[in-house]
């Protein structure tokens, strides 16, 4: 997921190796550090989704229940949460291409474990790889959403950013078809047919299984780290660095904590990303287990369910200049709301097509939530904004009480935990939008 950042609070830039500043979308001599920063956001999506074909091959190559298989995400979401502000830390201290150096050879560094791992056998090996990956983006995240306002006229940094960020579904979709064509075997064993193989078939059957996943990461660690490479040979913006007492001019952290209307948008983006993140991760599961699919089309699901999500995002935009984004989002949550009851509910192939039909309106949610939670913040609006994208946690806490719940209760059951996080996050934009009517 892209991070919408304050651009408002990047330096002036925008200027070409003269240092004279120029009219056009992207400044003299910056081409090269657009290209690469525009790629970051297609690195980081195809990780991201990577996650939800991981989730289903390692339940099958490892044996794990639902909640096992839930650590993915958890310590996925757990290196964005630790590393959200030391990699903030670093790019206003070292400036930008020491951090999206720095993040792209932690990405290509975590990725090149999967090969260990496969060697091993080892479920946690595979998940330190996965935190070390999570700790690379969010050094990339940090740094690549404010540096689209730097690398070119001010006056293009929302279109350019627009366009960057389209790049992110296009990394999603790529990520779910590596995992569907060079992870997801196809072949699929029931308990029965398990018990029936001898030992010595039934270890070189989740031997093989495993070691499927590593080829892809590696070959994907080898662009990531060429990217590294090249990022570090490629001139980027400076920016202007924060002095202490500009620092202190800017408000203190703990002032956050006294903004309502921010508090409020950090809960309710920690329960859309714990929604978004679970509906993903176990629709593939939720496919095989209410309407028979096999695990690659259940991979095809999944991949419909991005499409969709795309769709929205450019449908939603548009749609925001003719509806007040608070009302926007309350319609598009209060529709994931049904779709996702009607998911764990009625089941069957109803069930799949509305989790599916759920992602077009998960689409706006996450940009909205983080605009609305830092409007009218002035001084502070650097302090919300860290404390929201801290709230990605959400997407490591719901997703393991899925797996809880579908270990317990049955997947169906489960994704009545993002029927529940969809309705926290409509009662925010309905009670916000109250206020507005309120303050005139």
């Amino acid at each position: 997921m892209a991070l919408p950042v304050d651009l408002s609070s990047a330096a002036p830039a925008g200027r070409g190796a003269d240092g004279a500043g120029h009219g056009g979308t992207v400044a003299r001599g910056y081409l090269p550090a657009l290209v690469i920063t525009v790629s970051l956001f297609f690195l980081w999506g195809m990780a991201n989704n990577l996650n939800d074909i991981l989730i289903a091959q390692f339940r099958k190559a490892f044996t794990l229940s639902d909640f096992g298989t839930s650590f993915v995400q958890q310590v996925f979401y757990l290196g964005y949460f630790l590393l959200a502000v030391p990699a903030s830390m670093v790019m206003r201290r070292y400036g930008y291409k020491a951090a999206i150096v720095l993040g792209l050879t932690l990405y290509g560094t975590g990725a090149l474990l999967f090969y260990p791992a496969a060697a091993a056998s080892l479920y946690q090996l595979f998940l330190l790889g996965l935190f070390v990956i999570a700790a690379g983006l969010a050094f990339l995240e940090t740094s690549a959403n404010p540096l689209m306002g730097e690398l070119g006229d001010p006056a293009g940094a929302t279109r350019r950013l627009n366009w960057a960020q389209a790049a992110n579904p296009l990394g999603a979709i790529t990520g779910v078809l590596i995992g569907r064509f060079f992870i997801l075997s196809g072949i699929e064993h029931d308990e029965r047919a398990l018990a029936t193989m001898d030992a010595a078939a039934r270890t070189a059957f989740y031997k093989a299984e495993v070691q499927a996943i590593a080829p892809p990461y590696v070959a994907i660690a080898v662009v990531v780290l060429l990217f590294a490479l090249a990022a570090a040979l490629v001139r980027f913006p400076t920016g202007a660095p924060v002095r202490a007492e500009e620092q202190g001019r800017s408000g203190r952290f703990v002032d956050v904590f006294r903004q309502p209307r921010l508090l409020g948008a950090v809960v309710a983006q920690f329960f859309y990303v714990g929604a978004q993140v679970g509906v993903w991760s176990y629709t593939i599961r939720y496919g095989q287990a209410n309407v028979g699919l096999a695990e690659r089309d259940g991979a095809d699901a999944l991949l419909l369910s991005l499409v969709l999500f795309a769709a929205g995002r450019f449908l939603g935009s548009a749609l925001m200049g003719r509806a007040a984004p608070v009302k926007l989002l309350a319609l598009f949550a209060g529709i994931s709301v049904l779709l996702t009851a009607v998911a764990g509910v009625l089941g069957g192939w109803p069930g799949l097509i509305a989790l599916v039909a759920a992602s077009f309106f998960m689409s706006i949610q996450f940009p909205t939530i983080f605009a609305l939670g830092i409007e009218g913040l002035g001084p502070l609006r650097r302090a919300g904004a860290s404390l929201i994208v801290m709230a990605i946690i959400g997407g490591a806490g719901l997703t393991a009480l899925m797996g809880l719940v579908s270990d317990h209760a049955g997947i169906t059951s489960a994704m009545l935990v993002p029927t529940a996080s969809f309705m926290v996050v409509m009662i925010f934009a309905l009670m916000l939008g109250r206020r507005k009517e309120m303050n005139g």
